[in-house]
């Protein structure tokens, strides 16, 4: 049940930065404008679109899941810095916890990992499965070998004196 609930959650929080990445993407010009007014450059609109977007699809397939998660949590503590400093506002300071518990819940995705019903489970169980047939394959060949010590030495003539 709780890796269901693990496989929920991903998909929740993965939205939450589908939808921005577009929202971002769409609306570049009030996107560069917001960037803009935090003293950042404003050609960072679309990579950011870019990124969201990106890491949430991958956050929802679990495609290098833990890599994303921790980005995003970065990303979101960041966002607090940039756009949700003024606490004395109460708008900004109810922005700056929910991007907390954004974070909080990546973080828990991050300490997770690869759940079931990802890309990376599928790409480990797969690895597992690939050095487990490597292993076989070197105790078979140890078996050949040491059957072949125990085997009578028969002397062969070089082939010149044949």
């Amino acid at each position: 049940m709780s890796m269901i609930a693990v496989f929920i959650g991903r998909l929740f929080i993965a939205v939450i930065f589908i939808v921005s990445g577009i929202n971002k993407l769409i609306h570049v010009t009030d996107t560069h404008a917001m960037i803009g007014a935090a003293g950042l450059p404003g050609w960072l609109a679309v990579p950011t679109g870019l990124f969201e977007l990106i890491a949430g699809v991958c956050i929802a397939l679990g495609i290098y899941a833990r890599l994303f998660s921790i980005l995003l949590a970065g990303f979101v503590l960041l966002t607090i810095l940039f756009f949700h400093r003024d606490f004395t506002d109460p708008m900004q300071a109810m922005m700056a916890m929910k991007n907390l518990a954004i974070a909080g819940g990546l973080l828990c995705l991050f300490g997770y990992g690869n759940t079931r019903w990802s890309y990376d489970a599928l790409r480990r169980k797969r690895r597992d499965e690939i050095t487990a047939h490597e292993a076989e394959l070197r105790a078979a060949r140890a078996e050949g070998r040491a059957e072949s010590v125990d085997a009578p030495v028969v002397a062969r003539r070089p082939w010149w004196r044949r």
